[in-house]
């Protein structure tokens, strides 16, 4: 992911300040000239959060893809507030994706009056991706919990509950990343799909996010960029 953020970069005119994958490159970037210069963090879910307050500690406005963490969303906004910094994260940085998030908000609330069926959510990813099920799967699925009251939490299993929405998630090959939010019945199986091609999408969401972050302050995500865009 990281070698597509810096041809998306490239392509875009900008420059590669550094790249930053141990504690030494980020001691090094400590001594050069960052100002006008944003990180781009696709790390993993067990550095992210370190990352990040060490980009409001340096004045470094910081753009993650990373998921895994939003647990500690809440502690990691606030110090991104007290420190004046910038902060921007999504789970998913593709446009066609977030397109797919607004249908599924309203296909949810339509399904919901519908007790025939079940609705399910089938995520399917690369071999390396490390959390489970995907950021993008957990906002389907709080979006779903969010308007049907007959669903009490989501499973990351196949579960026989009807109380339960489940969360199926694949690793396999290279795979980009697909998601699928099924709605089954006994008589038909209605099925909403988005399927990336490659990661190009994702790449180009995040260096776009960048620029947009760039001389901002504060905490956004992808509703905050969308709507520069008019959507």
């Amino acid at each position: 992911m990281g070698k597509t953020v810096e041809q998306v970069c490239l392509n875009r005119k900008h420059q590669i300040t550094a790249k930053l994958d141990t504690i030494q490159d980020w001691e090094r970037l400590e001594t050069r000239d960052t100002s006008g210069a944003v990180v781009i963090d696709f790390s993993m879910p067990k550095v992210v959060v370190s990352n990040l307050y060490r980009c409001f500690e340096m004045g470094l406005p910081v753009v993650t893809g990373t998921t895994g963490w939003y647990n500690e969303i809440e502690a990691v906004s606030k110090r991104c507030i007290q420190k004046e910094g910038a902060l921007f994260y999504t789970p998913n940085f593709s446009l066609g994706v977030n397109i797919f998030f607004h249908i599924n908000k309203m296909l949810a609330q339509i399904m919901a009056k519908a007790n025939t069926y079940r609705p399910q959510i089938i995520e399917t990813h690369h071999v390396h991706k490390l959390d489970s099920p995907s950021g993008t799967a957990l906002r389907l699925a709080e979006d779903i919990l969010n308007v049907n009251a007959g669903l009490k939490s989501w499973v990351n299993s196949d579960s026989d509950s009807i109380e339960d929405l489940s969360v199926i998630s694949k690793r396999e090959g290279e795979v980009p990343g697909t998601h699928e939010v099924v709605y089954d019945s006994e008589v038909d199986r209605l099925s909403l799909k988005h399927e990336a091609k490659s990661r190009d999408g994702f790449a180009l969401g995040a260096v776009m996010a960048a620029e947009f972050l760039q001389s901002r302050k504060g905490v956004f995500t992808m509703s905050d960029f969308l709507k520069t865009l008019g959507l």
